[in-house]
């Protein structure tokens, strides 16, 4: 689900920052510097600002497809260690929170025992992708 979602932000982002670079060319010109005699004015057109236009739109393309990017991967690493926890009989998955930011994961939530604490925080370490997990969790 979450490649699929990625992907499709991915697309958008290549579709979206072509269309401002075609945009921008477009109302900007070829590029090619023809002799002021021969220049056509376009009335009410600015070329220059349409050309640097273009250029914004592209770079905020970019920047949001990179944070697109850095949530659909925290999101990913999250679901892989909930479903690892899930999967495990020792670990009771619903009373634990993941949180993940870049590649840290906190857990917090409470825990039946030492054994249970030591087993998520294990499965969290093992996950591809994980360089820090910040233990939170509470034993009741």
């Amino acid at each position: 689900m979450f490649r699929a979602l990625f992907r499709l932000v991915i697309l958008f982002v290549i579709v979206a920052a072509a269309a401002a670079f075609f945009l921008g060319y477009r109302l900007g010109g070829d590029g090619v510097e023809t002799p002021a005699s021969a220049r056509q004015a376009t009335p009410g057109v600015d070329t220059e600002k349409a050309r640097q236009t273009g250029a914004a739109i592209g770079e905020k393309v970019a920047t949001g497809a990179a944070v697109a990017e850095q949530a659909l991967n925290e999101g990913a690493l999250t679901a892989k260690i909930k479903s690892k926890m899930a999967l495990d009989d020792t670990v009771k998955a619903l009373s634990i929170d993941v949180d993940t930011k870049g590649t840290v994961v906190t857990l917090s939530g409470s825990v039946h025992s030492e054994a249970e604490r030591t087993k998520a925080v294990q499965l969290a370490r093992d996950t591809a992708g994980v360089t820090a997990v910040n233990d939170r969790l509470v034993i009741r």
